[in-house]
Order: C-alpha cells, then structure tokens, then sequence
C-alpha cells in the first residue's frame, strides 16, 4: 500500500483521487475540513507565513497508519504550503516521494508569490539532501498545454486528473514486469524528477515541467496485446526512435513496453536530474 498525502485544498483534491483505488490509503489535509476525521485533517488559517511555521500541527496521531511509502502532494503557492516542512519532519522515517504542483508564477504577487519562490527552493534542497527519497515537479501551464485546451469550467479538475492518472500509471509500472525491456534503477544523486506523456508514433516527450538538465529518462510504453502478438515491427521501430534520442556520456536512457487492453496505444517518460531547477 501506498499513503498520499493532499496538503491544502488543490493538492487535498488530487488526493481525494487516489481514494477509489485499492492499492492506496488517502489523507486530506487543508483549513476547509470542519473536524478531523480518520482520512481528514482540519488545518488552521493564518495571514502572514510566520503564523503557519509557528504553528506547525502535531500530526503523529493522525499518521499512525501510514503506509511505509509516502506520496506528498502540496500545490506551491498554497498558504498551507508552509506547513510542509514541519509535517514532513514528522514523517521523516516514511519513503517520502514529494509531488510539487507549481502555478503559474507570472500572475503570482506578493506573499503567494513569495512562498511558492521559498518552498520551490527549499523542497529541491530536501530532496537532494536525501530527506526526501524524490521531489516530481509539475507544472500546472505545462500540463494545461499536453492536454490541448482545456474548459474553464472543470479547469482544475481536468488538470488534477491527468496529474493522478500518470502518477498511478508510474507507480504500476515501477512496480510490474514488461513484456520487454529494461529500466534502469535511478541513480541515488538524481532525485529531482518530472513526469511526461508520449507521443506514440514519433515517441516525442510532452513533458509537464521543463528542467533545465536531465540525466536520465525512462520510456514507458504501453502496446495493445494483440500488436504485441501480431506486429513484428514495433520492437525495431522503438527501438530505433530511442537510439535517435539526443545523448551523451551524461544522459542514460531505458525503456520498457507493457501490454494493455485498450485500443489505444500510450506512453508516459520520467526526466531525472541532480540540479535544482530555477524558479522561472
């Protein structure tokens, strides 16, 4: 089992996702719950960040159950975000995976603004001391642009439900034998991290962040089984597309396929690196 961990109302909605899904244990956690409850924790409001980080909740009655594996979900402008540090202390002996949602900073101003900027830093910093096992960084505007365009109405939940719906995906692939292929186990320096999909016929990456410098990236595809048993030429025509990839004596790439029911073939890659992104 995997606990996820939604810190303030937009990551808390992403959470909620994973709720319905069997291999999952979901905790909300943001100033709009009215009462705790077993999966639910009421957090309180406060003007100025100061407030939050003296202010940190004793957790460790809420978290007595949680699973040894830990995804973290905290959406970076969020007020609540500055909670993060003093919970994940809390936690700190869990297999902490952190999934960074970051906004669109252009239209950020003044203490939004300047808690994304801090906890964008500090999270990374985390991770590459080792205190988190990885930091995902997502951007809202890049997930916007894979999906093409996206409703006003429903926005946030278009968007936080391609964010779950990779995730899971990973975590089954991380987690189950390919049909072929090999990815590679993640180096123990490259624990800043992002997620992407692909395009099938060119095996293009439309990736939801852009990091600056990647050292590695894994290829995940997802073949129909009857084009696994029939077509002879997809394993030469992959394997083609992969070796074309831009490389050098610093990037390492893997790939594995897996077969799926649906009709529609798809795929999903995971960029790693050592160096902490910029805020831009």
């Amino acid at each position: 089992m995997i606990s996820v961990i939604g810190l303030g109302t937009g990551a808390s909605k992403i959470a909620s996702l994973y709720s319905r899904l069997p291999q999952y244990n979901a905790y909300e956690m943001n100033s709009s719950i009215s009462r705790n409850s077993k999966n639910k924790f009421a957090l309180k409001s406060f003007n100025n960040p100061e407030e939050y980080e003296n202010n940190i909740p004793n957790v460790s009655k809420f978290f007595k159950d949680l699973d040894h594996e830990v995804q973290f979900f905290v959406v970076g402008s969020s007020y609540s975000s500055n909670y993060s540090l003093g919970i994940i202390e809390q936690i700190k002996d869990k297999k902490i995976d952190l999934f960074y949602i970051k906004p669109d900073t252009e239209l950020l101003a003044g203490i939004p603004r300047l808690v994304e900027s801090a906890t964008y830093g500090v999270l990374q910093e985390y991770a590459r001391s080792g205190l988190l096992n990885s930091i995902n960084l997502i951007s809202n505007l890049n997930v916007e642009s894979v999906l093409g365009n996206v409703p006003i109405k429903g926005y946030y939940e278009t968007l936080n439900s391609a964010i779950q719906n990779s995730c899971h995906y990973i975590d089954y692939f991380e987690r189950s034998e390919p049909e072929i292929g090999l990815i590679t186990k993640p180096s123990e320096i490259c624990r800043i991290k992002t997620y992407g999909m692909l395009d099938m016929e060119t095996l293009e990456e439309k990736w939801f962040f852009n990091l600056d410098t990647y050292r590695e990236i894994c290829y995940y595809l997802c073949i129909n089984e009857e084009r696994l048993r029939t077509d002879g030429t997809l394993h030469k025509k992959y394997v083609k597309l992969l070796k074309n990839k831009p490389r050098n004596a610093f990037i390492n790439i893997s790939y594995a396929i897996y077969e799926t029911e649906s009709e529609q073939d798809f795929g999903f890659c995971v960029a790693r690196t050592n160096a902490v992104q910029k805020n831009s």
